[in-house]
Formats: structure tokens, C-alpha cells, sequence
């Protein structure tokens, strides 16, 4: 029989002891190993100590929050981060999402909700791009090679996260087609994630700053008002 495969490995960071037993429970049940952390110092030091899949960050913390925790983690790691928070303002979402957290659950939630969450995001991060034979020319200024995950512009490599990188990917795949919104969001966040508009907005304007040479005037990624994207038909 195969070896069973080992149970990802997720850091939960909230001061509520109850609300770190809450989630901690929900997580077990679903066979995931849980690590504690009660503020943003322990959560960076666990990072570096214990590898998480997946850190599950509330903002709402005394001293460091979970914004000046995820700013720092940018810094040390590309680890997947849900945000908690307590608020379900626009702002707060869209600020976590900015600084580079990869989705957010707003208290109070259902431990369905969570879980589902947890496994979009864990399949977000590992499902990687169908390969693609050989590198792409899309022009004399920006490359990009599928096969070894790598994207040049101007000759120097950019880094993507995974989540941007699936997006380019579908984006590059359907060249010359316009790709409605529904189904960017289906294919890179999953078929639970379609009404979420605002991810792709964002995603969109994280790919034109680093491929772009003016992202106000994007070239490679058009917007299809009210429709979808699309990116430019290079194979002409």
C-alpha cells in the first residue's frame, strides 16, 4: 500500500484562545496538523520554525495586528494567508489582499465555511499550470517559459505568486480571446470564488505593475469592459 501523504501544516494566529480551540478543532477533524501562535512575533518566529502550508491570520491583534504581521511575512515567505477579521468592510479586504494575503473569512463564520476556504487556497497553491512546450516570445521585452515557472521582462526575472501566475497563465492559454470574469475566477481560485470580482480587479492590476511598462496603459493584459480580460494576440 502507498505511504499515506503527510497532513498539511497550518499556523493559526489569533490572541482568543477560544477562537484558536474553535478553528484548531475544525482543522483537526479535517486532518490537518495545527500550529498556535497568540500574536504577530510568535507567528513570524513559527514561520521560520515550523514551514506552515497555510497561515490563518486574524487582523485584529494588540501591537503587531495582522497587517504589520503580513507585511513582515512578505518579507520572509510566500506562504499562503487567509485573513480573519471581525469587520467586513470593503477596505479591511482589500488592504489584506494588497499586502499579499491569498484570500479572507470575516467573523463570525461556520466551520464549512473555513474548511472550504482552507482546501481552495491549499489547492490554489500546489495545483500547478499544464505545462507548455518551450518558452513564449510574446515580444522583444517580456518572455515567459511555463515549463520552468519563469516569466523575463526586459530580460530580468520577475517573481509571480502562485495565484498570479495561474492567472497569467489562463490568460496566455486563451491569447487573443477574451476570457469572461466568471470563468478566470473558476479556473484560478475555484467554481465557489465566481461573484468574487474584486480578487480578479486586484489580481489584474498585480500582474500589469510587473509585466507592464505602463500599467495605466497596459499592452499585454485589456480589459474587456463588463465582459472579461484579455491577453494580446502575440501568435499573429
Amino acid at each position: 500500500m502507498p505511504e499515506p501523504r503527510e497532513s498539511h501544516r497550518i499556523l493559526v494566529v489569533d490572541d482568543e484562545p477560544r477562537m484558536i480551540r474553535f478553528i484548531r478543532m475544525n482543522l483537526e477533524l479535517e486532518g490537518y496538523s495545527v500550529f498556535e501562535a497568540a500574536d504577530g512575533v510568535q507567528a513570524l518566529a513559527q514561520v521560520r520554525d515550523t514551514l506552515p502550508d497555510l497561515v490563518i491570520l486574524d487582523v485584529m491583534m494588540p501591537e503587531l495586528d495582522g497587517f504589520e504581521t503580513l507585511r513582515d511575512l512578505r518579507e520572509i515567505s510566500s506562504v499562503p494567508v487567509i485573513m480573519l477579521t471581525a469587520r467586513g468592510e470593503e477596505d479591511d479586504r482589500v488592504r489584506g489582499l494588497e499586502l499579499g494575503a491569498d484570500d479572507y473569512v470575516t467573523k463570525p463564520f461556520s466551520p464549512r465555511e473555513l474548511v472550504s476556504r482552507v482546501k481552495a487556497v491549499l489547492r490554489r497553491a500546489e495545483s500547478p499550470a499544464p505545462a507548455e512546450k518551450g518558452p513564449l516570445k510574446i515580444d522583444d521585452r517580456l518572455q515567459i517559459d511555463f515549463d520552468r515557472r519563469e516569466i523575463f521582462v526586459e530580460g530580468k526575472l520577475v517573481k509571480l505568486r502562485p495565484t498570479e501566475f495561474r492567472l497569467l497563465y489562463h490568460l496566455v492559454s486563451n491569447a487573443g480571446w477574451v476570457v469572461p470574469h466568471d470563468q478566470l475566477l473558476a479556473k484560478v481560485w475555484g467554481y465557489e470564488y465566481r461573484e468574487e470580482t474584486h480578487y480578479l480587479r486586484l489580481y489584474i492590476n498585480y500582474l500589469r505593475q510587473k509585466l507592464e511598462a505602463d500599467p495605466a496603459h497596459p499592452k499585454y493584459v485589456l480589459t474587456e469592459r463588463g465582459v472579461g480580460y484579455r491577453f494580446v494576440d502575440f501568435k499573429k
